[in-house]
């Protein structure tokens, strides 16, 4: 595996993996690309297990603290999850001779304190991630690099925890999701779809996907109340997975989103939402910001992470941040 893999080859090679036909040189490549692990397990290469950048960690904490900064000037109330590295919960699914160095072990634990010491406000999901470990139940797909939809829900239940203990959110009772029901589907996790050759993706096979049904359109008039909460994030707070629902729905109150895949980067997705009409127009009360940690050290101009139309200098980054929270 490749530590230092950039995040855009990657995307590239997925294109590329992606036509009718599989040239041999990108059927190659992907193996720098995919950690191929035990029982068709896959985890992302481009993850680093051997180096926890704490010198990143460090400067991506003081961008998050600046922006909690101008939030709470606007009596807006912010709170970081960081959803923790899926091989760090499968270390024995690892192909043998592949393991976190200690550093990359007790990274998550360094992302936490430092947060904490910042005043920032975030949670532990490794508790509640392990606990959905039950039965047939995962806490991260096998050849997929999300998380479940258990760990999704589980990862909700614990945020609203935070944001019942800390905020009166405005609005009125019953105005949260209504949770559907459980369905299952055959699905071909996307390492597996994206990265493997058909032949390996027959050998890995599909995945099971227990998530629920969408939720039945709201229509009553309550339904045009804004929402006290946002989140922010990618594809891990996707509406597929449930998490914004069962934050709704443990709130009882409407939960809005802005979410972009993963290469887009939190950095423009943040400004996305900030620079919006809707910002402006209504604030929430509390911001939900959720990152990864396998690239929790990359910043804003961190350009081997995000697609090259979401790079900037923190500078500018924090100039444009304050700007848009700021009016």
């Amino acid at each position: 595996m490749t530590d230092t893999l950039n995040r855009r080859t990657v995307l590239s090679l997925a294109a590329a993996l992606a036509g009718a036909s599989l040239l041999a040189p990108a059927a190659k490549a992907q193996e720098n690309v995919i950690i191929m692990g035990k029982n068709g397990w896959l985890f992302p290469g481009w993850e680093s297990l051997t180096d926890a950048d704490k010198p990143g960690i460090e400067g991506v904490i003081g961008l998050i603290k600046d922006a909690r900064d101008r939030l709470n000037a606007r009596n807006i109330k912010l709170i970081t999850m960081v959803v923790p590295l899926k091989a760090s919960f499968y270390q024995d699914r690892l192909p043998d001779g592949t393991r976190l160095t200690p550093d990359v072990g007790a990274r998550y634990d360094f992302v936490l304190s430092q947060l904490k010491a910042a005043g920032v406000d975030t949670v532990d999901l490794r508790p509640v991630l392990k606990s959905v470990e039950t039965g047939r139940q995962t806490a991260f797909y096998r050849a997929d690099y999300h998380w479940t939809a258990w760990s999704a829900e589980a990862a909700a239940d614990e945020v609203a925890k935070v944001i019942k203990a800390g905020v009166r959110l405005s609005g009125s009772a019953g105005t949260g999701d209504k949770l559907g029901e459980w369905v299952t589907q055959r699905n071909m996790g996307d390492l597996a779809q994206r990265f493997l050759s058909p032949e390996q993706q027959k050998q890995v096979g599909p995945d099971l996907y227990t998530v629920r049904t969408p939720p039945e359109a709201k229509k009553t008039l309550l339904d045009a109340a804004p929402a006290p909460v946002h989140v922010v994030g990618n594809s891990f707070v996707q509406p597929y997975l449930g998490f914004p629902q069962r934050l709704s729905n443990d709130l009882d109150r409407p939960v809005s989103l802005t979410w972009n895949p993963g290469n887009v980067g939190p950095w423009f997705t943040f400004l996305q939402y900030v620079t919006s009409p809707d910002f402006a127009k209504q604030p929430p009360q509390v911001v939900v910001w959720q990152f990864n940690e396998g690239a929790f050290h990359s910043g804003p101009a961190a350009s081997a992470q995000w697609d090259s139309t979401s790079l900037m200098q923190p500078q500018v980054w924090r100039d444009r941040m304050a700007a848009a929270i700021g009016k």
